[in-house]
């Protein structure tokens, strides 16, 4: 009888993948603690060890592109503002200072 697939969550997939590398016991242990089979804790492993200098440079990349994405819509806004202020001074004129006819 075969077993229903299971989806677990990363923090899961991480928490024993760490165990698995810290750790200096066979894989089956591990697997046994879990419930997962060696093969997945296996492939868990290998992700997060090939992974983990990603996860260290991501921080840095990702506030240098927010930083990036500041400066545009800083730069946008401008423009904009004045815009705005044009037509609202625009509609002043036409309907007062309340904005009523």
């Amino acid at each position: 009888m075969s077993r229903k697939r299971r989806n677990h969550s990363s923090a899961f997939k991480a928490k024993v993948a760490l165990a698995a590398v810290k750790n200096d016991r066979t894989l089956a242990e591990p697997a046994e603690q879990f419930d997962v089979h060696p093969n997945q804790i296996q492939d868990w492993r290998k992700r997060l060890l090939n992974d983990a200098d990603q996860l260290f440079g991501r921080g840095r990349q990702q506030r240098e592109e927010t930083d990036e994405k500041v400066k545009e819509l800083h730069a946008e806004m401008g423009p904009l503002t004045m815009e705005r202020d044009f037509l609202e001074r625009g509609l002043e004129r036409i309907h007062g200072p309340n904005g009523k006819k």
